[in-house]
């Protein structure tokens, strides 16, 4: 029998805080290496391909760290919140 019900995602204050200094670092490091960042985290993203996020200063390790749902729902989070 297959269950239909809605599942409920969510973690915690400390993994979102996690996340944000994950975005916050590659975000940094996009930028210093010149590129648009939010193109670059979009495209990360939406196609899961890494190469999308500079290696500079660890970032493509550090984003990796993270599931790209997790990375949307702060993303969406802290928008709505602002």
């Amino acid at each position: 029998m297959e269950n239909y019900e809605t599942q409920k995602f969510q973690f915690g204050a400390s993994r979102e805080d996690y996340i944000k200094s994950i975005i916050t670092s590659v975000y940094a490091a996009l930028q210093e290496k010149g590129y648009n960042p939010v193109s670059q985290m979009v495209g990360y993203i939406m196609s899961g391909d890494p190469t999308y996020i500079t290696s500079h200063n660890n970032a493509r390790s550090l984003i990796r760290k993270v599931e790209r749902d997790e990375l949307l729902e702060v993303l969406v989070k802290h928008y709505i919140e602002e």
